[in-house]
């Protein structure tokens, strides 16, 4: 499993079209082959910062979703109006929170 977390800025004035945008782009996301979660929380809206937290089942599914049309499209309309500091994980050893 991967796991995609972070940070993504907006300028505050754009923050709720950003939100309508990405929730969009979250309900077709969700239902792709491989994706196990697509969530986003705004953070401060004062400071337009959002928490990003994805997981998918590997890299074929998170390659197929930035390769999609639609992730595409968010991304070129929110290019240089957005900063993201976004990193992938590799999960190996998942387990209960309460497992050792």
């Amino acid at each position: 499993m991967l796991i995609v977390t972070g940070y993504m800025q907006v300028d505050a004035a754009d923050l709720a079209d950003f939100v309508a945008d990405l929730n969009a782009l979250a309900i077709a996301t969700r239902q792709r082959v491989g994706n196990i979660s697509y969530d986003a929380a705004v953070d401060d809206p004062h400071a337009g910062r959002l928490m990003i937290a994805e997981r998918w089942a590997d890299q074929a599914a998170l390659m197929a979703h930035l390769a999609a049309e639609d992730t595409t499209e968010f991304i070129a309309r929110w290019s240089g109006r957005s900063q993201g500091d976004i990193r992938k994980y590799d999960a190996s050893n998942e387990r209960d929170l309460a497992d050792d």
